[in-house]
């Protein structure tokens, strides 16, 4: 089979630089940050600019942007796109900008952003439009099947994006009212990249928590990637083992010491990235990750909530 392209998805909380460079180094072609407020980038907030950090080693990363005003998502689009502004921390510059027409939280929503912005089709298009106008690198789009099962329109926003000239659209199979039940519709992705000129990228994301689902997403929609999202919270090696069945090589999964090792070393790079306290706090929850379906594994949890220090997770993890 011919490799396809394997992309972290953005998640809120979780793709901060230092899970990044861990999937990467476990077989992730492509990453996208967090997702980064247009309003916030022009109003110069410095705690936003640091979602946009680059380290070195994440050099093929998009940043995603959100928001619904075209005129405010293209000056903050100007910005990351060039790093000139307050706090940018760029080792490789970004190979994209992402806007986000997909996260279904409420308080994103409700401000007429992510997948509100499905919608309004026409807004979706020139949203793109003013981002495509101010930046030199690519714009890609993710979205959803649509706002709720009487509206699915992926196609047609979709085309909007397209028309106004994005050069990829990634497609999560559920609508935002499904939220992340039930299971993801592999035919709306399908029907997106039907839809769409053969030489604009549509990539798969949803559902993919083993080789077997990544196969059936390339058989069942087309698509010219996969794109993974929670299955890598806790097995970023699931990238590993799907590019070693496109290569047509031996996957070996890791052992149990190996995952620990591993979130231990997350969490560690965590709170070099972010100070012990806030770093610790943050990554209690995503090192339990990991350790899911493991013998002891809700001792272990336990301990991990109540631990503050680097050391604490340390013993916790290694026991």
């Amino acid at each position: 089979m011919e490799p396809l392209p394997l992309i972290l998805a953005p998640m809120a909380g979780f793709t901060d630089a230092p899970f990044r460079l861990l999937c990467r180094r476990l077989g992730a072609d492509r990453t996208v940050t967090e997702m980064v407020s247009a309003q916030a980038m022009v109003y110069k907030d410095r705690k936003t600019a640091t979602l946009a950090k680059i380290p070195e080693g994440d050099d093929h990363c998009a940043i995603q942007l959100f928001g619904h005003d075209p005129a405010v998502m293209g000056e903050a689009a100007a910005m990351l796109a060039s790093g000139d502004y307050a706090g940018v921390s760029y080792a490789h510059p970004p190979v994209a900008i992402d806007i986000n027409m997909g996260c279904p939280v409420r308080k994103i929503v409700a401000s007429g952003d992510g997948s509100a912005l499905m919608q309004n089709p026409a807004l979706c298009g020139q949203v793109v439009a003013a981002v495509v106008r101010t930046v030199r690198i690519p714009v890609t789009v993710k979205i959803r099947a649509g706002w709720d099962k009487e509206h699915v329109n992926a196609v047609e926003v979709a085309a909007a994006c397209v028309e106004n000239g994005a050069a990829q659209i990634a497609v999560h199979g559920r609508t935002r009212n499904q939220m992340y039940a039930p299971s993801s519709d592999n035919g709306v992705i399908r029907s997106v990249r039907q839809a769409l000129p053969a030489n604009v990228p549509v990539i798969g994301n949803g559902d993919i928590r083993s080789v077997a689902d990544a196969l059936a997403m390339v058989e069942e929609t087309g698509c010219s990637g996969i794109m993974i999202g929670r299955e890598a919270l806790g097995n970023p090696w699931i990238f590993a083992a799907v590019g070693a069945v496109f290569a047509g090589q031996t996957y070996i999964p890791p052992t149990e010491d190996e995952i620990r090792r591993t979130a231990m070393d997350l969490v560690a790079a965590i709170v070099q990235d972010k100070g012990e306290e806030a770093g610790v706090r943050e990554s209690r929850g995503r090192a339990a990750h990991f350790i899911r379906g493991m013998r002891g594994s809700a001792r272990m949890r336990e301990g991990l909530n109540r631990a503050c220090t680097l050391a604490q997770v340390r013993e916790i993890l290694q026991d």
